[in-house]
């Protein structure tokens, strides 16, 4: 009777772990062997104000999640300790978070990564973590829309001193 308990509370954190990978934006896996316990809440606390979960979790429970969601290439990142970031809304916070506190830690190693489906690697996780927020995107965006609106309103403004002064 306790088998069959243990087995249906494994499978169930399969479920759930799986359903993570599927809903999230992105989802980092990253080696904290040697991160003292300092260094783990602070990397906690920067994830957690960012919206991001991070979790602890068994290779062999994380294998099965990436077979069910169809997301097996992750298997090969999925030796020794792994701990696993989860980001719903914001597809280059975790990487940027995890890629800065690795840059300052050099016990963090950084495995792979899924962004939108797609397995990466670690040199992409870099990549993306180089990238402006979501945030500053938006901003640079915005500035380019408003250029052409912007310029036309100086040409008109010019115009009509121009012709000010020569009345």
């Amino acid at each position: 009777m306790a088998n069959v308990k243990v087995i249906q509370a494994k499978q169930d954190a399969v479920d759930v772990i799986t359903s993570k990978f599927r809903e999230s934006a992105t989802t980092v896996v990253a080696d904290y062997r040697g991160l003292n316990v300092a260094q783990v809440t602070e990397l906690r606390k920067q994830l957690r104000e960012a919206g991001i979960e991070f979790q602890v979790l068994k290779n062999s429970l994380l294998r099965r999640a990436t077979a069910a969601a169809e997301l097996t290439e992750l298997d090969e990142a999925l030796t020794g300790p792994t701990a696993v970031a989860f980001s719903t809304e914001d597809v280059v916070a975790p990487a940027k978070i995890l890629n800065d506190f690795a840059k300052k830690n050099d016990a963090l190693k950084l495995k792979g990564a899924v962004v939108e489906g797609r397995v990466i690697g670690v040199d992409e996780i870099k990549a993306l973590a180089e990238l402006p927020s979501r945030e500053g995107l938006l901003s640079m965006l915005l500035s380019v829309l408003q250029a052409p609106v912007r310029n036309f309103a100086l040409a008109v403004k010019a115009v009509a001193e121009k012709e000010e002064q020569g009345a």
